[in-house]
């Protein structure tokens, strides 16, 4: 039977943890760092009521883990509001008194962008209370940094497609097996219905905040995409009327089909409902969606996990590049295909490496994603410690090791 590796040490505590309160708009965030490589770090921006210290610490601690991996010399970051405000003014001097107060941070090497809860127009308020220019700290393009995202916005679900195509793959699974639930329907859950959908895969459950929606026999993808709000709602009565629908909670974990598709919250996936999950493998493209209590529990299950590290990867990665001056100097178009190649490449690197390290060797593909995580980080800082310029620390990492 496996046991986990309980000698890996973990670093003990974030390099930088700083709260940023504003009572006049009643304001409490957080800036976290992990880790500093090359004095710099980067990481996404939540706005939820629960989110703190200890949450953006264990993202951020994700985010070195994912950006070493990807073999990109930079650290982890991670930052958060505490709020429940809906969109509207109170909420954007809320959202422009973060940026103003962390501006020393984005100034000083710690770029922060979108996560949950905050979208590219609220990341620009905050950039723009810093007096925040990602263009100066990062790779002048000749155009904007939003055009390029606009164009890029599925890029992560792109990268989670290409982790799914791999574990599909590399554990046989035959045609009929080749079936999908996608927990979280927002742009990450979208891109996925639409990749996979385009590759064969039959999807057969997704999920919003309202429940779940699903046929065994195969969900119309294109009608689904087009009862869907931009922030991830479906519309049930725009559904066709042989389509099943169900409120109840974790019904999805019930739902019978090869692949687990976790694209919406953390802890998705915990030890109280774990023993309800009824698919032969699991892709995490949310950050941290299985506790470790469930990582452990499926796999003595032997229900496979392919880590959030190496499947939803692709957002980072891009930024990463263009924050360390690594994007050739090509049309928008063809930089675009670059971005997207460039996340098929790390991500089916690591894929592979991963599934074929977790046949071989038989422990969770998450010890084994994290370990050689932690061994790219410290490859990467040696380098630029030792004066090498980010793309030569990038250049010794071996994704075909």
């Amino acid at each position: 039977m496996y046991r986990p590796n309980v000698n890996v040490k973990e670093p003990a505590a974030p390099a930088l943890s700083t709260t940023i309160t504003d009572e006049e708009v009643g304001l409490k965030g957080w800036v976290v760092v992990d880790s500093l490589l090359g004095g710099r770090a980067m990481g996404g921006t939540r706005m939820t009521p629960g989110v703190d210290d200890k949450e953006l610490a264990a993202l951020a601690r994700t985010m070195t883990y994912k950006l070493s991996l990807a073999g990109l010399p930079i650290g982890g970051a991670k930052a958060g509001l505490a709020s429940s405000l809906p969109r509207g003014e109170a909420r954007s001097r809320q959202i422009a008194a973060f940026g103003r107060l962390a501006a020393p941070l984005l100034h000083g090497g710690i770029y922060i962008g979108s996560d949950q809860g905050i979208g590219y127009e609220e990341r620009a308020i905050i950039h723009g209370a810093a007096g925040y220019q990602v263009e100066v700290h990062g790779q002048r393009l000749p155009f904007s940094w939003s055009e390029l995202w606009n164009r890029c916005e599925n890029v992560t679900g792109h990268g989670v497609c290409k982790a799914t195509n791999v574990i599909a793959d590399s554990l046989k699974m035959p045609q009929e097996m080749r079936t999908a639930v996608i927990q979280g329907f927002g742009v990450v859950g979208r891109g996925v219905a639409r990749g996979l959908s385009a590759q064969g895969i039959r999807i057969v459950g997704v999920v919003d905040h309202l429940g779940t929606v699903y046929s065994h026999d195969g969900l119309p993808v294109e009608a689904l995409l087009e009862a869907t709000d931009s922030a991830g709602t479906i519309d049930r009565k725009r559904l066709p009327g042989w389509v099943q629908t169900s409120s109840e909670p974790d019904m999805w974990l019930s739902i019978r089909c090869g692949l687990l598709v976790l694209a919406a919250v953390g802890n998705a996936v915990h030890e109280k409902n774990v023993e309800r999950v009824n698919a032969r493998a699991i892709i995490e493209g949310a950050n941290n969606p299985c506790s470790h209590e469930a990582i452990l529990a499926l796999h003595r299950r032997g229900i496979a996990v392919m880590p959030d590290i190496v499947a939803n990867s692709g957002g980072a990665t891009v930024s990463a590049l263009f924050l360390l001056g690594f994007a050739p100097a090509v049309s928008l178009d063809q930089l675009v295909d670059w971005c997207f190649a460039d996340v098929t490449r790390r991500v089916t690197n690591n894929s592979m490496m991963a599934v074929r390290r977790y046949l071989a060797e038989g422990k969770p593909m998450h010890e084994i994603a994290h370990e050689v995580a932690r061994e790219r980080v410290e490859v990467l800082r040696s380098a630029l410690q030792k004066g090498m310029t980010p793309a030569k620390a990038a250049a010794l990492i071996d994704f075909e090791a």
